[in-house]
This record gives C-alpha cells, sequence and structure tokens, in this order.
C-alpha cells in the first residue's frame, strides 16, 4: 500500500513538471496567460536537477510518512498498562535493604494504573488538588488516584550474607496485586 502511495505521488509529480513544461513551452511570451516567474524557474533547471527536486520531494514525504508511524507507535505505547504482577532478578544487595549478599531472588513486584477502580475519595482528592486545598491555603500533596500495592506477599525470603550469617526477610516480594 505504502509502494501504491508513493508510486503515485511520483507520477502526479512528473505529470505536473511535464505539464509545466508543455505550457511554458506552448504558450506565447506576448499572451495574457504568460507567467514569467514559473518558465525562467523552469529554464534555470536542468533534466539532472528536476530529477533532483522530484527525489528530494519524495524523500521528504517518505521521512514524514515514516515519522507518523512513530508517533503511532509512541501513543500506543504509552496506553496505561493495568495493575499486574511482574517479575525481576536481582541480588539481595540491590534490594536496599543494607544486606551484602550475591545471592539471587525473583523480585516480584507491582506495577501498572488503577484508573477503573476509582472511589468517592479519589474524586474528592482529586477536585481538592485542584481548587480545594487551594482556597483553604494548603499546598498539601495527596494521592487522587488509588495505587497499585501488593495485597499478599510471598512467604519469608532467607538468604546467607556474604559474610556467611543467615537472614530472612519478610514483605519483599508480591504474591497478589490490587488498587488500594
Amino acid at each position: 500500500m505504502k509502494l501504491w502511495k508513493g508510486a503515485t505521488f511520483a507520477f502526479m509529480l512528473c505529470g505536473a513538471a511535464l505539464s509545466i513544461l508543455l505550457v511554458k513551452n506552448t504558450i506565447n511570451p506576448v499572451s495574457p496567460l504568460y507567467f514569467p516567474p514559473v518558465s525562467m524557474m523552469l529554464q534555470s533547471f536542468t533534466e539532472g536537477e528536476l530529477q533532483h527536486v522530484v527525489e528530494t520531494l519524495l524523500d521528504r514525504k517518505r521521512r514524514k510518512r515514516l515519522g507518523e508511524n512513530q508517533a503511532r507507535r509512541t501513543k500506543r505505547a504509552r496506553r496505561p498498562k493495568p495493575c499486574s504482577l511482574r517479575e525481576l532478578e536481582l541480588t539481595v544487595s540491590e534490594l536496599g535493604l543494607g544486606y551484602e549478599s550475591d545471592e539471587t531472588l525473583m523480585l516480584r513486584y507491582c506495577s501498572g494504573k488503577c484508573l477503573a477502580h476509582r472511589h468517592n475519595y479519589d474524586i474528592t482528592m482529586e477536585h481538592m488538588m485542584r481548587i480545594g486545598f487551594r482556597k483553604k491555603g494548603r499546598k498539601d500533596k495527596v494521592s487522587n488516584r488509588p495505587c497499585c500495592r501488593p495485597t499478599a506477599f510471598e512467604k519469608d525470603f532467607s538468604f546467607l550474607d556474604n559474610k556467611s550469617r543467615y537472614h530472612t526477610i519478610q514483605n519483599v516480594s508480591a504474591k497478589n496485586c490490587g488498587c488500594a
């Protein structure tokens, strides 16, 4: 489909250039329909230059079309993902809990939007952030939508640190997610 559109555009450009050349050659310079700037412009182009102009116009058209497709992909990528459970493999040290251990674990975490689960509280807080808090002289920052959070956690996680000490940590990896 894109190939046919490009070919049609190229034929239209060639047809327009040919019709201008025909008009230029058939119109008498003394005639009231004579357009000196157009004829002078066309006289200044050689056949190679005209071909270069047509190729440049076609390249611009292709780049513009690619830019539109990229914009569509970007919009699609920005579509909010629903609240769900995700996984990431990392070491215990990367958890940020202060333990030094090279042991790896599969961290399950909650991520995504909770737009469908808005309650009256969320709607009220959104309104208060826009209008109400300002009127009352407050600059509080509150969440105006439900958060994607764990509703249950995996069982305790035990590991050996780099000094061969045994540790058990709780509530690190999510088991289920929900909007709260």
